[in-house]
């Protein structure tokens, strides 16, 4: 095989390199935490500690109302046991029934307003972990096959630069300094040739260019530099 088709076909090998390892590059930033996901774990937290202190709100206010209603009761019971029959402490006691009975209707309406907000956190709350649940379950899918791509990528990598070393050490060095100079400056170092024109750099060729190039001799573009490659 020439030199000039070995220094096309490595540059094969280090454009499919490239590739590998840009894909390796895009997968690893792909892999790790995902805002998305943590904002909503951070909203559902939130809202979770929203509703621990709304339920204790509720068990403050349950609370009260169970209080003043035993208060009450214990009022309406000396009322009526007919163990007082002094007007005036009856009226007293009729005043302070009624005043608890006013409490205690407050104290409800307290603990229905607080009941219905809880009612509708929960709501919330539930539909906040079920969409967080379907994201972590897509998210860990999406790391499971990204982690499994990328481990195609770097066995296709290793491949690949197994097979560089192997074409490397069959082409004289001189040749592969020259194709490792003009690709560090110009990344395509070998330029196919079709119909007399420079792939590389799109100009026409010299009959002499033309005849050296179709010898297989590593002949460069004295236009763009690259070497020059008839397929």
């Amino acid at each position: 095989m020439g030199v000039v088709r070995q220094l096309y076909q490595l540059q094969e090998i280090d454009f499919e390199l490239e590739s590998a390892e840009q894909a390796l590059v895009q997968i690893e930033g792909r892999l790790g935490e995902n805002q998305a996901v943590v904002t909503a774990q951070e909203e559902f937290v939130m809202e979770q500690r929203r509703l621990e202190e709304l339920q204790r709100q509720q068990h403050a206010a349950e609370g009260e109302v169970d209080k003043l209603a035993a208060k009450l009761a214990s009022v309406e019971e000396e009322m009526y046991s007919g163990r007082i029959g002094n007007p005036k402490e009856l009226a007293n006691l009729q005043h302070e029934a009624d005043g608890l009975k006013s409490r205690r209707g407050q104290a409800e309406d307290r603990t229905l307003e607080v009941m219905e907000r809880v009612a509708a956190v929960e709501a919330r709350v539930s539909a906040l972990g079920s969409e967080l649940g379907r994201m972590e379950e897509e998210w860990n899918d999406e790391q499971l096959r990204l982690e499994a791509e990328g481990e195609r990528y770097k066995e296709l990598k290793a491949g690949l630069e197994q097979q560089r070393r192997q074409l490397i050490s069959d082409i004289d060095e001189e040749a592969v300094a020259i194709y490792e100079d003009i690709r560090r400056r110009k990344n395509r170092a070998v330029a196919s040739v079709e119909q007399g024109i420079c792939r590389g750099c799109g100009i026409s060729l010299s009959t002499t260019q033309l005849q050296q190039a179709k010898g297989d001799r590593l002949v460069q573009c004295s236009s763009c530099g690259r070497i020059l490659f008839f397929a």
